[in-house]
């Protein structure tokens, strides 16, 4: 399989800044209220493991263990996972892609993928909820978060302290709840906050769940 050249790129830029970056995001959830208390509500509303997609360095995964989950982190980034393991050995992490999960079909309770959706073209989109849905066992919940935008996009040459090729893709979140329940995947909940004094942009928040 020819792998797309926005993987090779994204991959290779994560690789670059991923030890500044995890120093940069280090205890970031400590001042987000809403990010936690999503993943508090998803956590007490899922059963069986969870996987958390574009883990980065590890820190929701390890947010969900705390909270009494069983959690392992799945990023692109060889190099993220790296320091995931580094900084959380006693959890599990491992190299992946959400196009193509190496994952057997309905063994996931939840999946979490924390502004990490954003990279993938809005044509791929499909693709990667169709693989969210393959691997959740009925009844399992998907927990999406991102930069809510009205289809535009964005081209980063520098950012978290090195230079990167990164494209941003910013959708509403009517445009993903389409997308999900087109997949499968019927909407639980959504919320939307404005931006705070950190961002530009509004964050979504959306929790779906596998028919059947």
């Amino acid at each position: 399989m020819i792998e797309p050249d926005f993987i090779s790129t994204t991959r290779t830029s994560y690789n670059t800044v991923a030890n500044h970056y995890a120093q940069l995001c280090k205890d970031e959830l400590g001042g987000k209220p809403f990010d936690r208390g999503a993943l508090t509500a998803f956590a007490e509303d899922t059963t069986g493991m969870i996987a958390d997609i574009g883990c980065g360095p590890g820190e929701l995964t390890a947010y969900l263990n705390g909270l009494g989950r069983t959690a392992y982190g799945i990023d692109l980034s060889t190099e993220m996972i790296a320091v995931a393991r580094q900084t959380h050995p006693e959890l599990r992490f491992e190299v992946g892609s959400m196009l193509a999960l190496d994952i057997p079909d309905g063994t996931l309770g939840g999946i979490v993928a924390y502004y990490s959706t954003i990279h993938i073209p809005t044509e791929l989109l499909p693709q990667v909820f169709a693989e969210f849905h393959r691997v959740l066992a009925p009844g399992g919940k998907v927990l999406l978060a991102f930069q809510a935008g009205e289809g535009n996009e964005m081209h980063l040459t520098e950012a978290f302290g090195g230079e990167v090729s990164l494209h941003y893709y910013f959708r509403s979140p009517d445009q993903v709840i389409s997308l999900l329940e087109a997949a499968g995947l019927a909407l639980y909940a959504k919320l939307l906050r404005e931006p705070d004094e950190t961002e530009t942009r509004p964050r979504a928040y959306l929790l779906a769940s596998k028919e059947g």
